[in-house]
């Protein structure tokens, strides 16, 4: 189980890698190619729009071909994908690669989901996912910090280069280590309109929504903040490029512990009890900031014991919601992954370009944007309130889709 778990964890490491690496590199770029923060941060966007798209293709299609040959073939795009966005001429062409990059990324990320919800079910699946985000959280602690790095070295065209060779590990194990988890007797067949009834029996379940809504909103948090952070620390609160990557890192860290304690609180705590804990946390603590950044007295110390509370709320509520929605679609995994993923990458590409409009030296439209995301993240489990309390395992206590639905 560990090889597996491992391999699951480091195809949704790479995606947020292709996301943290850049990001100390974007002052450089706007230089390099000519933009301003918003025309940089469109990357960002397109790579999520991408993800998004990918994850609601590849998802239906691990459901009816299997998970292991999607798998692999969205790493070998993210290879090529990557090496060419090292190579990329102009701003146009690098937004087109990334979302090619992101399309491919999804694969790692949606099919890993399904994976667990193959093998696993209620307070296992939850532990799981949890697992597997306290390895994702590892790279917003590396990331910034490779990527700070190299933008000071080789520049930003060396990130992707790295990017190809985290991609090439993923691919050489995920060949060795995830076997076909969907047998043959469970795929889904009837081409496009059976893909198109799952994807819609997956809609028309409202605790389902519920629960991803929340799980997609907290993701849309979390870009608001990765999209403005380098202009956070180095242009507003004046620290060099390293000291601003390890600034980055630092919270990362405080997220990682977060999803540790986390998967070991599953079966003391209700998933749903902790999810929102998650939630009320990450209101508070982003409308503080949003509070101080209108005042004009960010300090680097009180911004970051209040960013690294609100990421251990994010983390608590990304492994539960994620494990608590899967668990409503148990027929139809791979399309509850995707809608899942679409959600969750489509809100964070639509927030990533809006932090920069208000300009390089200013923290308002970043943190005013996780405080809403995190409110409506918490407004969604009013739409939860159809489920049955849980009983131990949660799948046990789910109503079936047909009853569920709005």
């Amino acid at each position: 189980m560990f090889p597996l778990t491992a391999t699951l964890g480091l195809l949704s490491f790479v995606t947020p890698l292709a996301t943290d690496m850049y990001l100390p590199a974007f002052p450089q770029m706007t230089g390099e190619l000519h933009s301003n923060a918003s025309g940089i941060q469109l990357t960002l966007t397109a790579f999520m729009l991408g993800m998004g798209l990918g994850q609601l293709v590849l998802g239906p299609v691990s459901d009816r071909f299997g998970r292991r040959r999607p798998l692999l073939a969205g790493a070998v795009v993210m290879i090529a994908a990557s090496i060419l966005c090292a190579l990329a001429p102009s701003l146009n062409t690098l937004i087109a690669l990334r979302f090619v990059q992101g399309f491919s990324g999804a694969a790692g990320v949606v099919i890993g989901r399904a994976v667990i919800s193959d093998i696993a079910k209620g307070n296992a699946a939850a532990k799981l996912f949890g697992t597997l985000m306290t390895l994702t959280g590892l790279a917003p602690i590396i990331a910034p910090l490779i990527g700070g790095t190299l933008t000071e070295s080789t520049g930003w065209r060396g990130i992707f280069l790295v990017l190809a060779g985290a991609s090439a590990l993923a691919l050489l194990c995920s060949a060795l280590f995830v076997p076909e988890s969907l047998p043959q007797d469970r795929r889904h067949t009837g081409g496009i309109r059976a893909t198109a009834h799952a994807l819609r029996d997956v809609l028309g379940n409202r605790t389902y929504l519920g629960y991803a809504l929340s799980f997609a909103l907290a993701f849309g948090m979390l870009f608001s903040y990765i999209a403005g952070s380098a202009f956070l620390f180095q242009k507003i609160l004046g620290l060099s490029v390293g000291h601003a990557s390890l600034a980055f890192a630092s919270v990362g860290v405080i997220g990682t512990i977060a999803s540790m304690v986390g998967t070991k609180l599953v079966g003391r705590f209700s998933p749903q009890g902790l999810l929102r804990t998650g939630l009320y946390t990450m209101v508070v603590c982003s409308a503080a900031l949003c509070a101080i950044a209108l005042t004009g007295r960010l300090t680097l110390a009180l911004t970051m014991v209040l960013l690294c509370l609100v990421f251990v709320g994010m983390r608590l509520v990304t492994a539960n919601a994620g494990a608590l929605a899967q668990a409503q679609v148990p027929h139809a995994a791979g399309s509850g992954s995707a809608v899942l993923g679409t959600l969750q990458s489509a809100l964070s590409a639509a927030v990533a370009p809006l932090v920069g409009l208000g300009g390089e030296h200013t923290a308002v439209p970043m943190f005013l944007g996780m405080t809403l995301c995190a409110a409506l993240a918490l407004g969604s489990l009013l739409l939860t309130r159809c489920a049955t309390p849980p009983t131990g395992d949660t799948t046990k206590s789910k109503r079936p889709a047909a009853h569920a639905r709005a």
